[in-house]
């Protein structure tokens, strides 16, 4: 039996085929988000600005699962109606406004020109004053609301980015009856969903960017969202009463679909989820497991599981039952940029394209940790764990006249190193212990040097899913879980897992020589982490500069 993965990234939209007795991967394809620069539709009148066009999602999921099945069909041993499920993650908090028939605004004629009525793309930023309004009056008025948040609401999330389009677009704002996530969205139109009231959502979504917890009774109070806007507290019962763990499935997959992928109908959907929560399910996550998800952003995902007390953590993107696994915590971190920032030096700043990006690796793995006396910042696009502040940017120090194009290529791996390595000890640090870290994603498939960095920056051998594309085989897994023992899946994710999941043979250890300079600068990291971040009490920066020298002087 095979199940489909559907995992729908920033740039492109991919599909994946797979054995659900051993997780090979007979069939795949990619579809490229036409609209916009690279998919993403932006505006040079504001840098925060990033939205999508939800017409594309639908193009690209015929295209990309057609194209995937026509690929597994020249496996002998695989036909359609051995299909028995479909997995679909995405980005997040990638809200999308609808009308009353679950249709996106974008895709009306009186609204396919107004940015406002697309999908706010999870890496918009444009709700920063609206966040941190959330953030002032929850403190005041509903501290339980942020305290499973990490303490502070982001401009990437759900209700920042509503209240935002409120502000801006109002017209727009009217016209949406309600807002559906794009994780939830997905799966919604797979089971010929056509009022926003019978979505199934997810509770990852919903717990990680909504403030939806079973504890207050789902999502935030009336009373509350009023204290924002009256409008906001008059759309929440235009939203949802509950959210679902992948314990439940989304729905059924309709006949329109079915007809339109060569499916049978019937096949049953699982819960959709963010990609880097899945991507952390296809990587085999379990207690004690950290999975980094490596790629434009980064998400670091854990669990606990729930028969065990789990403190709240300040600065990380959340603690949600059943978020990635069922019966356990969800936990996620991660940084705003990583593979961002190498595209945005590479392409902008050198003017450069893959080949810029291999000479420079290259040219960066003959220097040695400490060499160059450069220090950088990871935030060319905010902080998003710990400091939880969007409005933060990047920076780079201790250049000279003779700073080349490569050293400042590895302080800026390291500077990613170092805000990684600021999450773990800050998951340590509240009782989060890990024994394993397990990276996905295209970069830690490719780019040996920085997961050598990263193993020697934070003291932790570095694993590699054994899948390129674990956020789509972990659609793939949800989907057998969802199909069930009966419909020739699995009653588990520990037993799906098993199957479906793998490591590469590779790994990258700590060089002991390495970690001692890296020591060294990451205590300067962290002064000027906290020193530019706010953090109360941090400490003078006036000898950096002259540290980072001594550290480069001393081989």
């Amino acid at each position: 039996m095979y199940t489909i993965g559907i995992d729908y990234g920033t740039n492109s939209v991919r599909a994946l085929v797979v054995d659900c007795t051993n997780g090979d991967e007979i069939g795949g394809s990619v579809y490229a988000y036409p609209s916009g620069r690279q998919g993403i539709v932006l505006d040079k009148r504001d840098p925060n600005l990033a939205r999508q066009n939800p017409a594309d999602y639908l193009t690209g999921l015929e295209a990309s699962v057609s194209a995937a099945l026509t690929e597994a069909s020249a496996n002998a041993q695989f036909s359609a109606d051995k299909v028995i499920g479909i997995g679909v993650d995405t980005t997040g908090s990638t809200p999308i406004p609808v009308d009353k028939k679950n249709s996106p605004l974008a895709m009306s004629d009186a609204w396919k020109d107004n940015p406002a009525a697309y999908a706010w793309l999870w890496k918009d930023h444009t709700a920063i004053d609206e966040a941190a309004k959330i953030t002032a009056v929850a403190r005041e008025h509903r501290p339980h609301y942020l305290a499973k948040l990490g303490g502070v609401y982001s401009s990437e999330w759900l209700w920042s980015k509503i209240w935002h389009c409120l502000n801006v677009a109002p017209e727009v704002f009217a016209a949406a009856w309600s807002w559906v996530e794009c994780a939830d969205w997905i799966p919604s139109i797979l089971a010929g969903v056509q009022d926003p009231l019978q979505v199934k959502r997810g509770v990852c979504a919903a717990g990680h960017k909504g403030l939806y917890c079973d504890e207050w009774e789902g999502l935030p109070d009336k009373e509350f969202l009023a204290m924002l806007d009256p409008r906001l507290a008059d759309l929440r019962d235009r939203l949802y009463a509950r959210a679902y763990d992948a314990s439940e499935i989304a729905g059924l997959l309709c006949a329109e679909w079915a007809g339109k992928l060569g499916l049978r109908t019937g096949i049953p959907l699982a819960i959709g989820a963010f990609d880097a929560h899945l991507g952390a399910v296809g990587s085999g996550v379990r207690e004690g497991t950290i999975v980094k998800i490596i790629g434009t952003s980064t998400c670091d995902c854990t669990v606990a599981p729930k028969s065990r007390d789990v403190a709240d953590i300040p600065g990380i993107c959340g603690i949600v039952d059943g978020s990635i696994l069922p019966g356990h915590y969800g936990i996620e971190a991660g940084q705003s940029a990583v593979g961002d920032i190498f595209k945005w030096f590479v392409e902008i700043v050198c003017k450069g394209d893959d080949a810029t990006h291999q000479a420079l690796t290259a040219e960066a793995a003959e220097l040695k940790p400490g060499q160059s006396g450069l220090l950088a910042l990871d935030w060319n696009n905010g902080n998003r764990t710990i400091l939880v502040d969007q409005q933060l940017t990047g920076l780079l120090l201790g250049q000279t006249l003779h700073t080349t194009q490569a050293e400042i290529y590895r302080a800026l791996i390291e500077a990613t190193a170092f805000g990684a390595r600021a999450i773990i000890e800050r998951l340590e640090e509240y009782g989060v212990a890990s024994d394993k870290i397990i990276c996905c994603g295209g970069i830690a498939e490719k780019n040996s040097l920085l997961m050598q960095i990263y193993a020697d920056v934070t003291g932790c051998t570095m694993l590699v899913s054994g899948s390129a594309q674990s956020c789509a085989l972990g659609s793939a897994v949800a989907a057998a879980v969802a199909a069930g023992s009966a419909g020739g899946g699995f009653e588990t994710f520990a037993e799906a897992q098993g199957a479906m999941t793998s490591l590469k043979s590779i790994a990258y250890t700590p060089d002991a020589h390495s970690r001692r300079t890296y020591n060294r600068l990451y205590e300067l990291y962290m002064q000027v982490h906290d020193a530019f971040g706010g953090v109360s009490g941090s400490a003078d920066l006036c000898g950096v500069m002259k540290k980072l020298i001594a550290i480069r002087e001393a081989g």
